[in-house]
This record gives structure tokens, C-alpha cells and sequence, in this order.
């Protein structure tokens, strides 16, 4: 990232939560700023894949129901994939 498209986060901490984080910091072998920003940008990543509604307009609406209708290819690696029993089924 470059320095232009960088943007200041500040925020208090409770002292033992600061010390937890600078402990994991220090065994990382990271920096505080990129150590936070890594586990915050996983955790806001976890809770935008774990969102089960979404708006379309009606246009990117058609389009998804057209993809989700479309076949599948006749593709060898999704065969053996769909073949494969899930681990709690064995």
C-alpha cells in the first residue's frame, strides 16, 4: 500500500488487552500496526463471508439467477469432488 492511499486508525485499548496484543506482537515478530491491521482485515473478511443476504438490482439479479441456472462443465476435477463423501459421513 502506498503511503498516499494509507489512512490513519486510532483507538483506546484496556491496558491488559494492549499487553496481550503486544505480547502476540512480540512473538509474531511483527510490528503492533501490521500485526492489528492483519487480524482486523481476517476478522472483517470472516464477517462479510458469513453475510447470507445481499441486494442486487434487478439487472445483477437476472445475471446471478443466470449463472446459478447455468450447467455445470463436464469437468473430471468437480465429479470427483461432488463424488467424495464429506468427512462426517465417513
Amino acid at each position: 500500500m502506498s503511503a498516499a492511499a494509507s489512512r490513519v486508525i486510532s483507538f483506546r485499548a484496556p491496558a491488559a488487552k494492549q499487553a496481550l496484543i503486544d505480547h502476540a506482537v512480540e512473538v509474531s515478530g511483527m510490528n503492533r500496526t501490521q500485526f492489528i491491521l492483519d487480524a482486523v482485515f481476517e476478522k472483517a473478511r470472516e464477517v462479510l463471508a458469513d453475510q447470507t443476504q445481499f441486494a442486487l438490482s434487478r439487472q445483477a439479479l437476472q445475471r446471478f439467477n443466470a449463472l446459478l441456472d447455468t450447467p455445470l462443465a463436464n469437468n473430471e476435477a468437480i465429479r470427483r469432488l461432488l463424488a467424495t463423501p464429506a468427512p462426517w459421513e465417513s
